[in-house]
């Protein structure tokens, strides 16, 4: 395996966030999935899953933090248009409470809010 010199902790490209989905997965059905060894991130690179988070506080490539924040905004418009339409499943106060999230995980990753 090639040595990884890059210091930074990235956020992975699709903010699929593969571990909690695989602890839920684990939870629910008792099945385990394979972690990738690497993902492609953000930046555009390719890291060690290792060197990746998900929380705002602890990415530390500007590029990343861009990424995540502008993907965050469009997750929010899409769950605020989306959520609420007839027949939809989403109750409308539920999709302006997870429009609500992912924009103030966009203010994190954009470091405009320390919370």
């Amino acid at each position: 395996m090639a040595t990884h010199t890059d210091p930074h902790i990235h956020v992975e490209a699709r903010l699929s966030g593969s571990g909690r989905t695989r602890d839920m997965l684990a939870a629910t059905f008792g099945l385990v999935a394979e972690l990738p060894a690497a993902v492609e991130t953000g930046c555009g690179t390719e890291v060690p899953l290792a060197m990746t988070s998900h929380l705002p506080e602890r990415v530390t490539c500007l590029p990343c933090r861009e990424h995540a924040s502008a993907q965050h905004l469009r997750f929010a418009d899409q769950v605020a248009e989306l959520g609420p339409m007839p027949g939809s499943p989403i109750a409308e106060s539920d999709a302006l409470r997870a429009a609500a999230e992912h924009r103030a995980l966009a203010r994190r990753f954009a470091g405009f809010d320390s919370s």
